[in-house]
């Protein structure tokens, strides 16, 4: 059960970072389109600038994931060096229950507000609804869930590792 959950968590966190780097390419290639439109060509794409802000929110969104798998999200470095090891396993359970609580009330109001947002359009492509750009907290948070389970059973504190 472990080591398949352990898979999932391997395959789920590539693909939302996969994800999140694409959209870190789509925002720069239109982040260089807007310039040369709205400077060399004096011709300004409207539809540009909410396309990047929306990529730059999923890639923040799947990109939260890959932190929480390395246990770079929540750091509680002090405490944990100077904790027997029994008291650091109580600081990951805390440490995991929080950062689920956290990520289950994104969840949850995101969601809510991506269904709200669904019969507003976006601002340039107004064809397109909102709900598209809301729905990256639910989805971000649902690959979080995965990735603070697969932290608290198998650990990776390559920080902490590293300093000591």
């Amino acid at each position: 059960m472990k080591s398949a959950f352990l898979a999932l968590d391997r395959w789920t966190t590539g693909l939302a970072m996969a994800i999140a780097c694409f959209m870190l390419v789509v925002a720069s290639a239109l982040g260089v389109f807007q310039i040369v439109t709205r400077f060399v060509l004096e011709q300004p794409a409207e539809w540009s600038e909410i396309l990047i802000r929306i990529s730059l929110i999923w890639m923040v969104f799947l990109g939260i994931p890959t932190a929480f798998r390395q246990g770079a999200m929540v750091s509680v470095d002090v405490l944990y060096r100077w904790s027997p090891p029994k008291v650091r396993r109580v600081l990951d359970w805390v440490v995991c229950l929080a950062a689920l609580t956290l990520i289950a009330v994104i969840i949850w109001w995101g969601w809510d507000y991506a269904q709200r947002g669904s019969v507003q359009s976006m601002a340039g492509l107004e064809s397109v609804s909102m709900f598209w750009a809301y729905l990256a907290l639910p989805v971000g948070g649902l690959f979080c869930v995965i990735g603070i389970i697969a932290n608290l059973i198998d650990p990776k504190r390559n920080e902490l590792e590293t300093a000591q």
